[in-house]
């Protein structure tokens, strides 16, 4: 188990490639200013994050399809040979515009680590050791939330912000060593039916929706015909992708799977972990700062509250659902939940730094028992060709989730702060503090659904115990 077992080479190479995904999410936040001032190009700059986080989310659920159909192991080792690429493109980056391209080659790299990592503890761990296994791997991204913009300033500081990129080399290669010589599975090979126009169509179609989200209400307004044309294309294309599932002899994704119960409860616990997490991790820190008069380091530990209680609770999770079941665990963590995001309406322009990390610790427990245990239902739930399409799925929903929280989120500062009369950038304490209010509001109804989610999962058949796959069959029809 763990580390020390013969699989901890495969477990140390899926947290490290884990970290870089998440890492190189974040960690370009804090060099903005060192990249615009080599490169230029300062009204670009948002899309080096929206064009990362769009090639990744996009690209899981092909990638989930391709794992089932020629194993974990060549699309992970993909994944970590595309975001080296991407890393080394960056790093040699000429020009705003050649740095966003080099982005998107990384985000495709990174779709593919994501939902390989959890699909692999999958395949190694059993049911009794995978609540801890995950446990590490949500360290990791909680971690690298903060890890990440620190990594970059001091990087653009004394050094140069080409070496953020620079120094994914030496990492990339170790974590494809050991997966590449120490993992090993058995695959079924099977004279492989690849959904082409299923795959593609739904690529273009996410693309296209998350592009809507990502930047609606920033690059254009909402009502706008860009804005307008982008959502619908997207809507549509996504009603032609099930038109060419239904036919399709081995689709990308089954849609019996997003029929079933136990995955559509899952799916939406991601999403609103996904939305959740986004909310906090954007303006916890803006709170903190701001309103509370603290420096980043402050911003930065108040938020790292919410990255110790995650891990602590996910590692314990294992024990609670094999005594009560994962859907009652699952159903604790997410009251757990409710109730940290109510106490972030608490806070206000007089509320302690302590008081904002204990509550963001009180999230980070119930997100330790929510998000782990439905992630281990869903992947427990299916036999081993369709674990990578619902991992995939399963962060997908996450991703969708984040870009969801993105657009709703900004959107409700926005209306908040022109409805308090701020222009420019002046804002004031106080106009920040209540929108910063209303989006821990939306926060505390995002968990609420969680919750609800959580119980529209079916009852566990035993203690600790998920739905069999035959049960999935069944359900799914």
């Amino acid at each position: 188990m763990g580390f020390r077992s013969e699989r901890g080479p495969v477990l140390i190479g899926i947290m490290l490639s884990t970290a870089l995904v998440a890492i190189d999410a974040t960690v370009i936040a804090t060099a903005v200013p060192s990249v615009v001032a080599e490169l230029g190009g300062f009204a670009e700059f948002p899309w080096l994050f929206s064009v990362y986080l769009l090639a990744q989310a996009v690209t899981v659920p092909v990638y989930g399809k391709l794992a089932d159909v020629f194993g974990r192991k060549p699309v992970m080792l993909v994944g970590i040979g595309l975001f080296l690429v991407g890393s080394i493109l960056c790093g040699m980056a000429w020009s705003m515009g050649a740095l966003i391209a080099f982005r998107a080659v990384q985000g495709l790299g990174a779709g593919a680590v994501q939902p390989m990592s959890m699909t692999i503890v999958g395949d190694l761990y059993s049911l009794e050791e995978r609540a801890k296994v995950q446990a590490y791997i949500a360290s990791v991204w909680a971690m690298s939330s903060v890890v990440g913009p620190t990594l970059g300033g001091v990087f653009s500081e004394y050094v140069s912000w080409r070496w953020i990129f620079f120094v994914n080399i030496p990492l990339c290669l170790i974590a494809a060593a050991a997966i590449g010589l120490r993992f090993h599975e058995r695959v079924d090979r099977r004279r492989p039916r690849i959904d082409y126009a299923g795959a593609g169509v739904l690529t273009v179609a996410l693309t296209l929706l998350i592009l809507g989200l990502l930047e609606g209400g920033q690059a254009w307004a909402w009502s706008s015909p860009q804005s307008v044309a982008v959502l619908v294309g997207g809507a549509v294309l996504l009603v032609l992708f099930v038109g060419i599932e239904r036919r399709a002899a081995d689709p990308v994704v089954p849609l019996r799977l997003l029929r079933n119960r136990l995955l559509v409860a899952t799916n939406l616990v991601a999403a609103c972990v996904g939305a959740v997490l986004l909310g906090l991790t954007s303006y916890v820190p803006t709170y903190v700062q701001d309103v509370l008069g603290t420096g980043p380091l402050v911003a930065g530990f108040a938020l790292a509250a919410l990255t110790l209680g995650w891990p602590i609770s996910a590692s314990q999770s294992g024990r609670v659902y094999l005594r009560i079941g994962i859907r009652s665990t699952s159903a604790i963590g997410a009251a757990v939940v409710v109730l940290g995001s109510a106490l972030l309406l608490l806070l206000d322009e007089s509320t302690s730094v302590f008081q904002v990390g204990t509550t963001s610790f009180v999230i980070g427990l119930g997100m330790g028992f929510a998000a782990a245990p439905t992630l281990i239902a869903a992947q427990s739930a299916v036999q081993w060709q369709q674990r990578g399409v619902v991992t995939g799925s399963n962060m997908f929903f996450r991703s969708a989730g984040s870009a969801v929280g993105v657009a709703a989120f900004g959107a409700i500062v926005n209306a908040t702060l022109r409805g308090s009369g701020v222009e420019g950038d002046r804002v004031t304490p106080e106009a920040l503090t209540a929108a910063v209010h209303n989006v821990f509001l939306a926060t505390a109804a995002l968990a609420v659904v969680m919750l609800a989610a959580v119980l529209l999962m079916p009852r566990d058949r035993a203690r600790g115990r998920a739905p069999a796959p035959e049960t999935v069959e069944a359900a799914a029809g």
